[in-house]
């Protein structure tokens, strides 16, 4: 039987699924938030690296349910509820290689982050901090950068072929069509 951990996986070949909330009762569940479409997908996603103040640390979860409208998990480091307790807030990554193939046209918001947005007509209005969800559509969250047009933070919506015309993952560029006045 291999009991050895998995070797951890570089960084840039991690995706951000979701963290550790809380402790739940007192035999080492977590309370789990995922980031994940429906959230219990984060559990078919393995193994689990928690990011740490060391590094990313392998764990793997022993049960997992759904509890109201959230998830609760039973990971192999976390014996007693003092041992969740120090789990609190660490990250969930995964490595990219165990997430579906996306279909064209579609990303991961994890490849959008950090990326440059620029008008149709070349205007710098920063780069992309994070992304929301609204409901109706998701929104890119896009703060002032170096060569920014100028310092505003701008709500622009994910609305693909009216707002954004393009989305160049290699050259780390979304071109909007929006105007940088509103």
């Amino acid at each position: 039987m291999n009991t050895k951990a998995p070797a951890v996986p570089e960084a840039s070949d991690l995706i951000n699924v979701g963290h550790v909330s809380t402790p739940y009762g007192v035999k080492g569940w977590v309370w789990v938030h995922a980031l994940t479409d429906p959230i219990t997908n984060l559990f078919g996603y393995q193994p689990w690296y928690l990011k740490t103040r060391e590094g990313f640390r392998p764990v793997k979860v022993l049960e997992w349910r759904t509890q109201g409208k959230g998830v609760v998990a039973q990971l192999d480091i976390s014996p007693d509820r003092n041992a969740a307790e120090s789990l609190r807030n660490l990250e969930i990554w995964v490595s990219k290689d165990v997430l579906p193939e996306l279909e064209e046209g579609d990303y991961y918001w994890s490849d959008l982050i950090d990326l440059s947005v620029r008008t149709q007509d070349g205007q710098l209005l920063g780069t992309v901090h994070s992304m929301m969800e609204t409901g109706a559509n998701d929104v890119l969250v896009v703060q002032a950068s170096e060569g920014s047009m100028d310092e505003l933070e701008r709500l622009v919506p994910w609305v693909p072929g009216e707002v954004i015309k393009d989305v160049d993952l290699v050259g780390r560029m979304i071109t909007v069509d929006w105007d940088p006045e509103f």
